[in-house]
C-alpha cells in the first residue's frame, strides 16, 4: 500500500515537473524589459516619448511600440494578450540579449552568442532528460522493475540539476554578459532622458516550480526502486 502511495504521489509530481518545464521551455517571457527615452524631434526640439517593449524566451525575442500604463489589469493584457500590431519577433535561441548589439565590439558580440547557445543546449538537454525520465517510469510500472524506477528517479534529479544550471546561467547572462549599463550610456548619447526597465517574466518563474516537483519526483521513485529492491530479496 505505501509502494503505490509512493508511486503515485512520484508519478503526480513528475508530471507537474514535465508541465512547468515544457511551458518555461516553449514560452517567451522569461525577461521582460521597457525602454523609455523622451528625445527632441524636428526642427523645434519638441519632446517625444517613445516606449519600447521586449520580452524573450528560448525560442523568440520580441519587440513592439506602446505606451506606458499603470493599471495591472492592461499591462496584463498589453503584455499577453492584446499586442500591439506593430510586434516584430526573430530567433533567439542563437541571439544575444535583444537589447545587446554593439556592432564596434565583435568580440563582445560573438561571446554572448557563444554564451547563449549553451544557455539554450543546457534547456534542451533538460527538457530531453525529463521526458526520458517518464518514458522509464511508464516502461516500469507494468514490470515493477526497481533498475527502470531508480533510472527514472535519477533523470529526474539530473533534470532537475540541468534546469538549475539553466537558471543561473541565464542570470548571469542578464546580469554580466548582456552588457545593459554599456548600452544605456550608448543610448543616453541621442536620448538624455533614457530609461530601461528589465525583470524576469513568468516563463522564468515556472523554471523553479519545475525543478521542486522534478527533483521530489526524483527522489520519491529512487526510494520505490530500492524499497523494491529489499522486498525482491
Amino acid at each position: 500500500m505505501k509502494l503505490s502511495i509512493g508511486i503515485f504521489f512520484g508519478g503526480f509530481f513528475g508530471a507537474l515537473g514535465i508541465l512547468f518545464f515544457l511551458v518555461a521551455f516553449g514560452t517567451d517571457y522569461w525577461l521582460l524589459a521597457t525602454e523609455v527615452g523622451r528625445c527632441s524631434e524636428g526642427l523645434n526640439d519638441t519632446l517625444e516619448e517613445k516606449v519600447i517593449f521586449h520580452h524573450e524566451g528560448f525560442f523568440w525575442r520580441c519587440w513592439f511600440d506602446g505606451k506606458v500604463d499603470e493599471n495591472t489589469s492592461t499591462m496584463w493584457k498589453f503584455w499577453y494578450t492584446n499586442q500591439s500590431p506593430s510586434k516584430n519577433c526573430t530567433h533567439a535561441y542563437l541571439s544575444p540579449f535583444p537589447l545587446f548589439r554593439d556592432e564596434h565590439n565583435s568580440t563582445a558580440y560573438d561571446s554572448a552568442i557563444i554564451y547563449r547557445g549553451f544557455w539554450s543546449i543546457t534547456m534542451l538537454l533538460g527538457v530531453v532528460t525529463v521526458v526520458l525520465a517518464s518514458f522509464f517510469i511508464i516502461c516500469a510500472a507494468p514490470f515493477g522493475s526497481h533498475v527502470l524506477y531508480k533510472t527514472g528517479g535519477g533523470f529526474f534529479i539530473t533534470a532537475g540539476i540541468l534546469f538549475t544550471l539553466v537558471i543561473v546561467l541565464y542570470v548571469i547572462w542578464v546580469q554580466a554578459v548582456a552588457d545593459l549599463e554599456n548600452y544605456v550610456v550608448t543610448k543616453k548619447m541621442d536620448c538624455p532622458d533614457f530609461s530601461l526597465y528589465v525583470r524576469y517574466g513568468w516563463s522564468f518563474m515556472l523554471a523553479p516550480v519545475g525543478i521542486f516537483f522534478a527533483m521530489f519526483s526524483g527522489m520519491l521513485f529512487l526510494l520505490v526502486g530500492r524499497t523494491i529492491y529489499l522486498h525482491s530479496d
